[in-house]
C-alpha cells in the first residue's frame, strides 16, 4: 500500500486510490467516519461544532491530540471501536476543517482513552501534524487538488495573474471560476488566508461612487465624501506591502466598466503601479493628494460567457487584462477523468459518473453547434459536483433532480422557441435514471 505523508493534504479521491471502502465502513459516507482496509483503520474527521454540518459531533484538538466525540451510532459502532484499540492495528488519522475539501494526514494515531457509553469519546495522540493556521503554506500541490483542469493550465493562470496583475477568467456557467479564483489568490498570498482578499459583484447599477469614492448622505441630511470598496482595499494593501492582495470581481462584464473604473483604467495597468503615475481622483479634495494603485494589488475578474444581457467588454479594459478561458470538464480527457474520479470519491457509482460525462458532453456538442448559442453556452461540471458539506451521496435520484431543476430551466431559456427540443434533450439526459 502506498504511504501517506504526515502533514500533507489529500482529497477524498486521493485517499480512495489507496484505501478501498470495505464492508466494515459504517454510515455509508466517505466524508467522515472510519474505513478499515487490510487490517488498518483510517479515521476521517471534521473539526467543528455540534450541528455545524447536520451531525451531532464535536471533533476538536486538545494540545497534540485529536478528540473524537460522537453521539450517533451511524458512523462508529462499539465493536469497531474495540478493534481500533487493538495495539497491533495501525490507525491513520485524517482531518479537515468544516466545509474544507482537503483532509490533512495527521499520522499514525495512538488511542489514549475511550468510553464504553454513549456518547463515544476517543483521543488519538500523534506528533506529526498540527491544525491549520493562517501561517500554513498553500502550495501549488494544494491548489491542484480536486481541480478538473491540468496542473499546467492552473500554473499558467497563476503566471498570468502574477505578470499582468489583472486577469479575467471567462467561461460557460458552472466551470468553477469562483472556485479556481480562490485557489489562485491563496497561491499568490502563500497561505489560505482570506484577509488579503476582497470580493464584489458588478451589476448594472454599480458605479464609480461604489467602487472608488463618492459623496454619501449622512444622518443629519448632509453629504460626506467616502471611499469606495476598491479604494479601501488599496489602502489596506498599501499598509501591508509585503503581502499580495487579490480583489475578485464576479460578473465583471455586467457593469458599465468605464463608469465604474473611471481614471483607474490607467492606474490598474501593471507598469503604472507607482507614485509616478498617481492622479487626483474625481471627487478628491486638494488636500487628499494623488492616488495610485499599489503594486501588491491583483485584480481577478470572472465573466460568464452565456449571459445574453451583456454588452461586449470595453476594449480599453481588454487591453489591461489577461484573459483565460475555463472549459467544462466533460470536453477534455483530463477533465473527464478528474470529474469521474471526484464523483466516485464522493460515493457515486462509477457508471453514474460515466453517464453524466457522456450525456452532458453530448449535450454540450449540440449547444456548441447551435448558431444562436455556441461554445460559450455549454453546461459546466460544477452543476454535478456536490458541496463539501453535502452529506447526500450522488445517485440516480440526485442526478435527475439536478437535471430537472437546474439544467432543464437553462435549456428552456436557451431554446425558448423550441420547447419540443428541450423536452427531447431532458428525456435523453434522464433516460434509465
Amino acid at each position: 500500500m502506498a504511504r501517506f505523508v504526515a502533514g500533507r493534504k489529500y482529497s477524498r479521491a486521493d485517499v480512495q486510490d489507496v484505501v478501498v471502502r470495505s464492508p466494515e465502513a459504517r454510515g455509508g459516507k466517505w466524508n467522515t467516519g472510519v474505513v478499515e482496509h487490510d487490517g488498518e483503520f483510517f479515521i476521517f474527521a471534521n473539526l467543528g461544532v455540534p450541528g455545524s454540518t447536520g451531525h451531532d459531533y464535536d471533533n476538536g484538538w486538545e494540545e497534540d491530540r485529536l478528540r473524537w466525540y460522537h453521539q450517533s451510532e451511524s458512523h462508529i459502532e462499539w465493536p469497531q471501536i474495540r478493534r481500533l484499540l487493538d495495539p497491533e492495528r495501525r490507525i491513520h488519522v485524517f482531518w479537515r476543517r468544516v466545509k474544507k475539501g482537503l483532509f490533512k494526514y495527521a499520522g499514525e494515531g495512538i488511542p489514549l482513552t475511550v468510553s464504553d457509553t454513549t456518547p463515544v469519546e476517543i483521543l488519538w495522540s500523534f506528533n506529526n501534524a498540527e491544525p491549520d493556521s493562517a501561517t500554513d503554506s498553500y502550495t501549488l500541490q494544494d491548489a491542484h487538488q480536486d481541480l478538473f483542469l491540468p496542473p499546467t493550465h492552473f500554473n499558467r493562470l497563476l503566471t498570468s495573474l502574477k505578470s499582468r496583475k489583472n486577469l479575467i477568467l471567462q467561461g460557460p456557467p458552472g466551470t468553477g471560476k469562483t472556485f479556481i479564483a480562490r485557489r489562485l489568490a491563496w497561491c499568490l498570498i502563500g497561505h489560505e488566508d482570506n484577509d488579503p482578499i476582497e470580493m464584489v459583484q458588478f451589476h448594472q447599477s454599480y458605479a464609480y461612487e461604489d467602487f472608488v469614492q463618492g459623496y454619501r448622505p449622512t444622518d443629519d441630511g448632509g453629504f460626506t465624501l467616502k471611499p469606495g470598496v476598491f479604494h479601501r482595499f488599496c489602502e489596506r494593501a498599501r499598509a501591508n506591502p509585503d503581502t499580495p492582495h487579490v480583489f475578485i470581481i464576479d460578473e465583471i462584464n455586467r457593469g458599465n466598466l468605464s463608469r465604474i473604473f473611471g481614471e483607474l483604467l490607467m492606474l490598474i495597468e501593471a507598469d503604472k503601479r507607482s507614485e509616478d503615475y498617481a492622479v487626483a481622483l474625481t471627487y478628491a479634495n486638494p488636500a487628499d493628494g494623488r492616488f495610485h494603485v499599489p503594486g501588491n494589488v491583483h485584480i481577478l475578474g470572472m465573466m460568464n460567457t452565456a449571459d445574453r444581457s451583456l454588452a461586449l467588454v470595453d476594449y480599453a479594459l481588454r487591453r489591461r487584462f489577461a484573459f483565460e478561458t475555463l472549459e467544462p470538464a466533460f470536453g477534455t480527457d483530463f477533465g473527464r477523468t478528474a470529474f469521474e474520479k471526484h464523483l466516485t470519491g464522493r460515493g457515486a457509482d462509477p457508471s453514474l459518473a460515466r453517464r453524466i460525462s457522456d450525456r452532458i458532453g453530448k449535450l454540450n456538442e449540440t449547444i456548441s453547434g447551435d448558431r444562436e448559442l455556441g461554445p460559450g453556452f455549454r453546461i459546466g461540471h460544477s452543476y454535478f459536483v456536490p458541496r463539501d458539506d453535502d452529506e447526500e451521496e450522488p445517485s440516480d435520484t440526485w442526478y435527475t433532480h439536478i437535471v430537472e431543476t437546474q439544467i432543464a430551466p437553462l435549456l428552456r431559456e436557451y431554446w425558448f422557441d423550441s420547447p419540443e427540443d428541450v423536452d427531447n434533450e431532458v428525456a435523453r439526459l434522464t433516460a434509465d435514471a
